[in-house]
């Protein structure tokens, strides 16, 4: 036995992992040299971007998977949403037609509330996901982003948007009214008239959910079709708007009471304006849209037998052919073959030409009258028509339609030129002829139909026929007729379509009101979204005191002054302690510079710091003025708590004093900060006192006899047990303790070794407070030793708690209420409705059976590349392929068959009817959530080395990196294969569990950790000399 060990390497791996390791990163002693020629052929295998030969080119036929550049998985709306700078006075906000508060529901999807941001959108605009869908953003919200003028550019918000609105969507709650708002059965009776809107698009959907939701209860859509959405589900393929997004926004309408006839449209049966005044309708809004497609003469007579299509001709068809849901028949999508020819440069254009190659065209040629740089479509558009490898033909004027027999055989077209002047003009002696199967006109949309022109009466129209609309209102010559969307001339995009029909639902309710004689509060006050999550109650009462929501600001810079923790209550926090005070005698100076930003994070500059660091003592301020403060404001917010932060050195006399003081000031507690971890502890207070169990115990006791309101002291995570200093609390009459205080640390150093900060000419430094994020595993660990030492002992916790999910952490480990202060240094005071309403979500999810399986906010993650759901090629094959090169190829050819195969609308993609989750189980309250998760937490000997878990991989999302395969090599058990032409990884049986892996692959759930199949076995090594004890 001897004789064998002593003959084994332990120190070399043995040749099974020798081969394991071929592709693990080795320092190269020496420069690579790798023939060009061999290169061009070796990065064909991993090439992951479109090529540029014709040879690349893929067919698109039955394919209407989603096809954005803008769609994001959670992964990616994270990263995205950690980007964005929440500017002050955002210009993107300014820039959206609609008014989106942007850096707020960017800043909740950023803290992974996905309803606060979806309520967020849909407050401001009631069509948001269709809108984060088809907005063209460049334009509008992205073009006024400030990180334009930064090298890593601007931010995806139209794809952040889209991303936030689907989480809610899949949440299935219902719309209700604002419940602060009078019930409609208590509105007056000029709530109760008799409202109609035509046409069931963007905005006649916009106009009837803001009227729904200010409490009109008589609402009545006349839809022509019989089918909901308008233009957004007749022209905009499935590829950029699915049917289902409509349905789930015209649903929440609905949620509110407002009814669709199908059928109805101006014009038809008899419906007209006059109709409708005789009927006692008191509004009416016109929102249907421009029916017919412009058509230039030398079109006229051609129909699609001929070839021909307007826009207006072939897109309906295709929709219809394509989106479930949206047509209870079975239609064909239009046949098409050979050379399609698409006139016109908007996005409609775009879309019939990206539409042709999904019909079955073999190339499409895009024909404009100017050049690039006046192209209409919006970038995203102009792009993806790019990559699909449509032609695009600028400053050509068609002329002539070419014919064999009654059928289109080409297009002939005239060069057009710009004189000086600026003016177009056509030259005739430049002449191109295009052989087409098909030309498909798009050169805009209007109203020519006399009948619908005549049921429009008494409405005034302008020189273009449609309604002379005043711009500013929406309201038509008619005061009781309003206007929106394409129809009233003005809108160009959904989106603006939207706030035409927002701007008429305010207007025609000052109209309603003033028909009754009531007053309209001059500046717009449009209700916004809400859902029963909002109704949830966030309260808590601790030591008699009731906290409206758990939510407080903590003594530190957000407490700087008075009128600072008056705004902190005007933005919604339910608490606020004032900045730590003492008895003049101890006033104090602070240095500059004092607060800086946190290294733990990387290099990470901005806001959404990690940690700081700061050496910033106590207020300058005297106690008389932050006594007169707390007398001040008490009265001005009687169910907010204000909580007095005191200091004083080991005297009793001082603190008796100042305790006195700050109860006599109508302080609803005190919190005695004994944990100050940088200067105050060398003048023998906070840190000086806090970490002496004895000293503690006896300033508990001297306060304890002085006051008779509600203390806390604030402990130190500075000390070996703080579980020790707790109980000393405890003892000596404290009704409670605040864990924990900033942890002391040296930030970092410059390359000159120059600490920052750095006073004065000498550069000197000192131990400063951590914050942030960074100690949140030692407050998590300080709050939860605490409460399992001491059941019931109210603490209020703080360090690094930055959204809802992190403070539910904090309950959970047995907090009662959360203060918070680096968070509002990152950003600002209305950071609190982001947490107000992620908690009231988690606290309202929990009691809806049907989404067991989510992780907070977060549902389970699909398998999908770039954000986008995949086919499971696995399925198909019965083998995986990796996403480059040519398994991509591979992967497309596969993908194409299987589309062709299938159809347009398969089995699985049927229209489903929206059924709303039901809440089967009461919402849990705050008290219910204190410390639930104490059961869970103990020693490490409570563990059960018996339930043995390893990784699985998820070869269908694996992009391919190797992290995995890295970390388990250099850092673990040598457990992953990576395989040299796939690069996909694979667990071995030798896996230990040890969850590496999961921590740093960069896509979520693509590495999931199950049970161990096998009993595990360690690899001991050298064999045990005896048998461990089970």
């Amino acid at each position: 036995m001897e004789e064998t060990l002593t003959k084994k390497v332990l120190t070399r791996e043995i040749a099974d992992i020798e081969n394991l390791l071929s592709l693990n990163p080795r320092i190269k002693p020496h420069a690579n040299l790798v023939s060009t020629s061999s290169t061009r052929q070796n990065k064909k295998h991993w090439k992951r971007n479109a090529g540029k030969s014709c040879g690349d080119c893929d067919s698109l036929v039955n394919n209407f998977d989603d096809i954005k550049h803008t769609t994001l998985s959670e992964r990616g709306a994270l990263r995205e949403a950690s980007r964005c700078l929440k500017c002050a006075d955002a210009p993107c906000q300014k820039s959206c037609p609609t008014q989106l508060d942007v850096k707020s529901f960017i800043t909740s999807i950023a803290n992974k509330n996905y309803y606060g941001s979806a309520k967020a959108i849909l407050s401001d605009n009631p069509l948001g996901l269709t809108c984060g869908m088809v907005c063209p953003t460049s334009d509008l919200c992205v073009g006024g982003c400030n990180l334009y003028a930064s090298e890593e550019g601007p931010i995806n918000i139209g794809g952040l948007q889209q991303f936030a609105v689907e989480i809610f969507k899949a949440m299935k709650i219902p719309q209700i009214r604002d419940p602060s708002k009078e019930p409609v059965s208590e509105l007056p009776e000029s709530y109760h008239g008799k409202i109609a809107l035509i046409g069931c698009g963007p905005a006649s959907i916009s106009c009837a959910t803001f009227l729904a939701r200010l409490g009109y209860s008589n609402l009545t859509i006349f839809e022509k079709e019989e089918y909901i959405g308008g233009l957004s589900s007749s022209e905009i393929p499935q590829f950029r708007l699915p049917f289902d997004v409509v349905s789930f926004e015209v649903d929440l309408m609905k949620d509110l009471g407002v009814k669709i006839e199908f059928g109805k449209g101006v014009g038809l049966d008899g419906l007209t304006i006059d109709s409708l005044q005789n009927q006692n309708y008191e509004a009416v809004f016109l929102g249907m849209g421009l029916p017919e497609a412009k058509r230039a003469p030398m079109f006229e007579g051609l129909t699609m037998k001929n070839g021909f299509y307007t826009s207006k001709d072939f897109l309906p068809l295709v929709s219809v052919a394509s989106k479930p849901g949206m047509c209870s028949c079975k239609k064909q999508a239009p046949q098409l073959t050979g050379n399609v020819i698409v006139l016109g440069a908007g996005d409609t254009a775009f879309d019939c030409a990206t539409s042709a190659l999904r019909c079955g065209a073999k190339r499409v040629f895009i024909v404009f009258r100017k050049g690039f740089t006046t192209i209409r479509a919006v970038p995203e558009e102009m792009e993806l028509a790019k990559e699909e490898k449509c032609e695009f033909m600028p400053f050509l004027s068609p002329r002539k339609v070419l014919h064999k027999g009654d059928r289109i055989s080409g297009l002939e077209l005239c060069r057009t030129e710009q004189n000086d002047d600026g003016s177009w003009f056509e030259d005739e002696e430049q002449i191109v002829r295009l052989k087409a199967d098909y030309i498909i006109s798009a050169f805009g949309s209007t109203l020519l139909n006399t009948e619908i022109k005549k049921a429009m009466h008494p409405v005034k129209l302008n020189q273009w026929g449609l309604p002379d609309v005043d711009k500013d209102t929406m309201t038509c010559s008619e005061p009781w007729i309003f206007c929106g969307g394409d129809l009233a001339g003005v809108a160009q995009t959904t989106v603006e379509s939207v706030n035409d029909g927002k701007t008429a639902a305010w207007h025609m309710h000052k109209y309603l009101q003033s028909l009754h004689g009531l007053p309209v509060p001059a500046t717009p006050e449009l209700p916004k979204f809400f859902t029963a999550i909002d109704n949830v109650d966030l309260s808590v009462e601790i030591c008699g005191l009731k906290f409206p929501n758990p939510f407080g600001l903590a003594s530190a810079p957000p407490t700087t002054t008075m009128a600072m923790v008056r705004r902190g209550f005007e933005a919604g926090w339910g608490f606020a302690l004032t900045k730590t005070f003492s008895l003049d005698k101890d006033i104090v100076t602070n240095v500059s510079p004092r607060i800086v930003r946190g290294t733990t994070a990387g290099h990470n500059f901005g806001p959404g710091q990690g940690a700081f660091l700061n050496i910033e003592l106590i207020s300058e301020k005297t106690a008389a003025y932050w006594c007169q403060g707390v007398a001040e404001l008490k009265p001005d917010y009687p169910d907010r708590i204000i909580i007095a932060s005191i200091m004083c050195a080991y005297s009793k006399d001082d603190w008796t004093k100042l305790a006195k003081m700050a109860e006599n000031s109508g302080a609803d507690a005190l919190e005695l900060n004994l944990s100050c971890p940088h200067g105050m502890g060398e003048r023998g207070m906070g840190l000086a006192c806090g970490q002496d169990p004895e000293l503690v115990l006896n300033i508990c006791r001297w306060v304890r006899a002085a006051i008779k309101i509600p203390f806390f002291a604030k402990l130190t995570p500075n000390v070996t047990n703080i579980v020790n200093i707790a109980t000393a609390a405890h003892e000596g009459g404290a009704d409670g303790v605040t864990a924990t205080n900033t942890v002391s640390g040296l930030m970092g150093l410059k390359a000159d070794g120059k600490a920052w900060p750095a006073i004065g000419k000498e550069s000197r430094t000192t131990y400063g407070g951590v914050s942030g994020n960074a100690i949140r595993p030692i407050a998590l660990r300080a709050v939860s030793a605490i409460a399992r030492a001491l059941p019931g002992f109210p603490i209020l916790a703080t360090g690094g708690i930055d959204s809802a999910e992190a403070g539910l952490q904090f309950l959970h480990c047995g907090a009662s209420v959360l203060q918070v202060c680096s968070s509002i240094q990152n950003q600002d005071f209305t950071v609190i409705d982001d947490y107000i309403t992620g908690l009231k979500t988690m606290l309202y999810l929990e009691s809806i059976d049907e989404l067991h399986d989510w992780n907070g906010q977060s549902p389970p993650t699909i398998r999908h590349q770039k954000g986008k759901q995949i086919t499971k090629i696995s399925d198909i094959i019965g083998k995986h392929l990796p996403s480059f090169g040519p398994y991509m190829e591979e992967r497309k050819k596969l993908v194409t068959q299987y589309k062709k195969k299938v159809g347009i609308v398969n089995e699985n993609s049927q229209e489903t009817t929206t059924v709303n989750n039901d809440k089967k189980k009461p919402v849990p309250t705050i008290q219910e959530m204190i410390g639930r998760a104490l059961p869970q937490i103990g020693t490490y000997g409570d563990l059960d080395n018996q339930q043995q878990m390893v990784a699985l991989i998820d070869e269908e999302m694996c992009i391919n990196c190797g992290k995995c395969y890295m970390t388990c090599n250099d850092s673990g058990y040598q457990s992953i294969t990576f395989d040299a032409k796939t690069h996909l990884p694979h667990v071995t049986q030798d896996c230990t569990g040890c969850t590496l892996c999961v921590s740093v692959c960069p896509i979520i759930d693509c590495i999931k950790m199950v049970p161990r199949p096998t009993p595990y076995v360690p690899n001991r090594g050298i064999p045990l000399a005896v048998q461990p004890v089970p």
